[in-house]
């Protein structure tokens, strides 16, 4: 049985980061010639068409994509392995603030395998709506935000960590209501920069609403959508049992796509700081 080989699998993340072969060539030392030799032999171990090409340069397909998240462990992993091996586990404490909105399963066991490479590293990790984040992030009271952002606002600080599609969704049972009857909408607090962006839209659709709930976080209004209180606009890591998203014609207004991103690095942040940064960026994309 062929292995995956590392070098192959570091070359393929720098592609997909970069967005072309040739751009990710300088990133991982390479002429532009030996990068797509390694693609072709990375596609011809997996035995999968990896990468679409196009005009925009280069994306993942459906293989790609499934490879990538392994990717990003398998390289962490063997990075985590080298600096134990020469005694660089990572030391010291530090504050993270993440929105509500990403993958709080994924987080979670992330955080496991982070506390369990570098067992003496303490992470003091806060769930916050994305203005939270940002205000504390502005006082200087988290070392690393993670933050949400609709697709068209205010330009990032820089590179989209993860980009998802928005979706209505409801308890799969869930019908429009009659005509006349508005739209139960259910939503997190007025600060939520995604309800105020679902409000906006609504008003703008000229679509009749009502917020029928109000939830305190993500897990509260996946549980009112379940229950069948309404329907609510996520994003699709969002998506939770007893919830489904609404296939058309459901009558609602097309959504955007949001950007996760973590908050720029101030100037003379710690290196711990910085490196548990590029470990989170690695295996959160």
């Amino acid at each position: 049985m062929q292995s995956l080989d590392l070098g192959q699998l570091r070359t393929f993340l720098a592609v997909l980061d970069a967005g072309s072969l040739t751009a990710a060539a300088p990133r991982v030392f390479l002429s532009q010639s030996a990068v797509s030799e390694q693609m072709r032999k990375l596609e011809e171990s997996t035995g999968q068409d990896l990468l679409s090409r196009g005009k925009t340069g280069v994306q993942p397909t459906a293989s790609g994509e499934r490879l990538r998240r392994h990717a990003l462990q398998l390289v962490a992993l063997a990075d985590e392995a080298l600096r134990d091996l020469r005694g660089e586990s990572l030391q010291g404490e530090l504050r993270l603030a993440v929105t509500d909105y990403f993958r709080p399963g994924e987080l979670a066991r992330l955080l496991a395998r982070l506390a369990q490479g570098h067992p003496h590293m303490r992470l003091n990790v806060i769930i916050k709506k994305s203005s939270e984040v940002e205000a504390l992030h502005a006082r200087g009271e988290i070392d690393i935000g993670l933050s949400m952002q609709v697709e068209g606002g205010a330009r990032l600080p820089h590179k989209a960590l993860r980009r998802e599609p928005l979706a209505w969704m409801a308890a799969p049972d869930w019908q429009r209501p009659p005509r006349g009857e508005p739209l139960a909408l259910l939503a997190l607090p007025e600060n939520c920069s995604l309800r105020q962006y679902t409000e906006q839209l609504l008003r703008k659709r000229g679509v009749d609403y009502r917020v029928a709930h109000v939830a305190s976080g993500v897990a509260g209004l996946q549980s009112a959508l379940a229950a069948g209180l309404g329907v609510a606009c996520l994003n699709a890591s969002s998506l939770a049992e007893g919830v489904a998203p609404l296939a058309p014609p459901h009558g609602l207004p097309a959504l955007a796509r949001v950007d996760f991103h973590f908050l720029a690095p101030r100037r003379g942040e710690s290196e711990l700081v910085t490196r548990v940064r590029e470990l989170l960026a690695q295996q959160l994309r």
